[in-house]
């Protein structure tokens, strides 16, 4: 619990946003202030997490993946904060995902010990950073993709560099994004690691999200094969590796039931192979592509929880809120509101207006006249009901769409209680 201390030693300002205008407040002390977005408390624009929806798509997620027998590694490049990733990993994960040697540092620093790099690390000089950083952490259990021997040789250096022998490699295959190809490409990997001195063979590792399309019906079938290629690629891993504990991974926050099915036979029948799943936008849910996703999850039967079904649509709840204030109307069926572009997500759908309140007081059905048109860098466009009451100062409560990309644009995420009162502050660190 090291990593408390550290964030407890904070102070917040007024020059971090949604944070108002109170200078080096201990953020141990955030809960006592009793802000509420809704009344306009907090220096709008603001990004909030439910905290109840988030634990009840954590727990919700994780009796899935006990009752089908995976396990998952959050993946922390959603969030970045060490607090949430602890709070996952607490509640039975396996460990945490990083994307980067940046993201390992943070995990590393906060005080996680079991880490999946789920990426190439890039060449040489990557690895000698690598192996420094590993080097002050000798208790760490490490496992990193590789899609070619150039791949295998940065984590060699980075193994030679930390002098701690036995780095776990995973052998990525892919489409779409990075990963081995053929079999050639994944035998030569495997050849690679097998000849480094100080590297092990972990497990295969695929990312299915990366031949996804928008037909349904086609992107299954992409899955499909690329789970008959995982398969395969684990038989030469096996075959190169017989008798050690292995690792098959894959399994984002759209196709986690899927991949686990495809997947479960090869590990049940080898015995002594383990699926880990990435997922880690799921946690947080959203209004857009995620709820999209889980509609199309209860498509395909749900989600199967020690032989019943449940609805992943009713299941996992939007956790994440961003606030702001009505600026101006200037004309009948038009209002700017106070966030854009540096504050919110746009890359898979605009934000969905939710609620609207006036003094503290929710104006009821008024939200659900209003929509996001467009957005520029600090200003978003609202269609307005001509006759619409909506006003200026009005605040705004608003769905998201896709946790990656609206997270990375805020330094500390408020945590909110039933009642809409900021119960702490949740630091990122996305560098």
């Amino acid at each position: 619990m090291q990593f408390l201390s550290r964030w407890e030693s904070q102070r917040l300002s007024s020059t971090t946003r949604g944070i108002p205008l109170v200078d080096g407040l201990p953020i141990e002390e955030i809960a006592g202030q009793n802000w509420q977005p809704s009344r306009g408390d907090l220096a709008l624009p603001a990004l909030t997490l439910d905290e109840a929806a988030f634990a009840a798509n954590r727990d919700l997620f994780l009796r899935w993946c006990e009752s089908a027998g995976v396990s998952v590694a959050p993946h922390a490049k959603t969030p970045m904060s060490p607090e949430l990733a602890l709070s996952l990993r607490e509640a039975g994960a396996w460990g945490t995902t990083v994307a980067n040697i940046q993201q390992a540092a943070v995990l590393l620093a906060s005080g996680e010990r079991r880490l999946l790099l789920a990426n190439e690390i890039g060449g040489l000089a990557a690895g000698r950073r690598l192996g420094a950083l590993l080097g002050a952490y000798s208790d760490v259990e490490f496992h990193a993709f590789a899609d070619s021997p150039a791949a295998v040789a940065a984590l060699a250096e980075a193994d030679r560099i930390a002098g701690r022998g036995e780095l776990s490699v995973l052998v990525e295959l892919g489409a779409g994004r990075a990963g081995a190809r053929d079999r050639a490409a994944i035998e030569a990997t495997i050849a690679a690691v097998l000849a480094a001195d100080r590297l092990i063979l972990g497990g295969v590792a695929t990312y299915e999200g990366a031949v996804a399309t928008p037909d349904a019906d086609e992107t299954m079938r992409a899955i499909a094969a690329l789970m008959e290629r995982t398969i395969a690629a684990f038989a030469l891993v096996r075959h190169a590796a017989p008798g050690r504990p292995l690792i098959i991974s894959a399994g984002g926050s759209a196709y986690f039931d899927v991949v686990a099915r495809a997947l479960a036979p090869s590990a049940q029948a080898d015995g002594n192979a383990s699926i880990l799943l990435r997922s880690g936008a799921l946690f947080f849910a959203d209004h857009g592509i995620y709820a999209r996703a889980f509609a199309e999850l209860d498509r395909r039967g749900g989600l199967a929880i020690d032989g019943a079904r449940h609805s992943a649509t009713e299941g996992f709840r939007p956790a994440l809120t961003l606030w702001a204030e009505v600026l101006s109307r200037p004309e009948a069926a038009l209002a700017i509101a106070g966030f854009g572009m540096r504050d919110a997500s746009f890359d898979q759908g605009l934000p969905v207006p939710l609620r609207a309140f006036r003094d503290g007081v929710e104006q009821q059905g008024l939200a659900e006249t209003l929509s996001v048109t467009r957005l520029n860098d600090q200003h978003a466009f609202l269609s307005v009901a001509p006759d619409s009451t909506l006003g200026v100062g009005d605040i705004i409560a608003f769905g998201i769409s896709h946790p990656c990309t609206c997270l990375d644009r805020w330094r500390v995420v408020l945590g909110l209680d039933a009642d809409g009162v900021v119960t702490r502050a949740l630091p990122t660190q996305f560098g």
